[in-house]
């Protein structure tokens, strides 16, 4: 049994699919599954069951996969503990990242570390905090750019900047009068905002005190900040975005832009490690281009804002 033999079976495991499996290794499909039977045969019970769609794993081979899983994790450990030895940034670093931060961040720092630092292999993955957590315990990303929530307390957390919440009003809409939105205002208004799950919905449901957004819901599922900012520019509707969006408006869009009045709501953004994280060569090269990618007023948070 091989460390390599391992890798491919967690990827059959996690993808439930020999080809994606394959390609995700960066070997052919039969290449692949020849060394899984291979380890089949050894071990002298079938890890996977073949005939079902899509593949899933046996009894068996279920528990195999999941002590493999382990195993892999300990000895990625070993070489990430030789990287920090040498405070390399080389090999790969895959960084899990909130879809409601990804877009408005991310072209704000990491092209510039790529083309600072060519021996980086950083890979990022969009997923929401529940994915984000089960990737960090088994190993699957290296880190997380996320929002400070509850149930996160047995991670460790580095901390980037401070983000506030806006609202995005339509043109006509009882809430484009007023030069700043209150909680009680957002009562009987008719809110675009994200499903269950997404904590930037979550948070700005908890802040204003809000039901639920089952009008929003029954109109349009599944939604995106994006999708439903397009939403509002047709002319219906509120939703909310974060402060780093408003860079990326044009002068038509900034002028659908309602500020909250005072406290303002407020997100802390997080660079999430598990307890056990070794690579803070890594961390804090992460750490530094976010910080430097702000505007520094987003650094720290003062007294007109509060947390969400």
């Amino acid at each position: 049994m091989t460390l390599q033999q391992m890798e491919y079976i967690v990827a059959v495991y996690r993808l439930r699919h020999f080809a994606k499996a394959a390609e995700q290794c960066g070997v052919t499909q039969p290449t692949l599954s020849s060394m899984i039977q291979k380890l089949e045969d050894e071990l002298g019970l079938r890890i996977f069951d073949r005939t079902a769609q899509p593949v899933a794993p046996t009894p068996a081979g279920r528990l195999v996969v999941e002590q493999a899983w382990r195993v892999l994790v300990r000895a990625n450990k070993i070489k990430d503990i030789v990287a920090e030895a040498k405070r390399s940034v080389r090999g790969v670093f895959k960084v899990g990242i909130l879809p409601t931060i990804a877009p408005y961040l991310l072209p704000r720092f990491f092209p510039r570390l790529l083309a600072d630092h060519p021996e980086t292999d950083i890979r990022v993955a969009e997923m929401k905090t529940e994915a984000i957590k089960q990737a960090l315990a088994r190993g699957e990303i290296d880190a997380a750019i996320v929002a400070d929530v509850d149930g996160l307390d047995h991670f460790d957390m580095t901390e980037l900047y401070f983000e506030q919440f806006v609202a995005y009003v339509a043109k006509g809409d009882a809430l484009s009068a007023a030069a700043s939105v209150r909680s009680a205002d957002l009562a009987d208004s008719f809110l675009w905002l994200l499903d269950e799950g997404h904590c930037f919905r979550d948070q700005i449901v908890k802040f204003c005190g809000l039901k639920d957004g089952q009008t929003s819901k029954n109109v349009y599922s599944l939604g995106s900040i994006e999708t439903f900012m397009r939403m509002v520019e047709g002319g219906r509707g509120t939703t909310f975005i974060p402060e780093l969006a408003l860079d990326q408006l044009s002068e038509a869009q900034r002028r659908l832009v309602r500020p909250f009045a005072l406290p303002i709501p407020t997100r802390r953004i997080v660079l999430l490690t598990t307890r056990t994280f070794v690579r803070e060569a890594m961390r804090s090269l992460l750490a530094d281009y976010v910080r430097a990618a702000v505007p520094p007023r987003m650094l720290s948070m003062n007294n007109t804002e509060q947390r969400v």
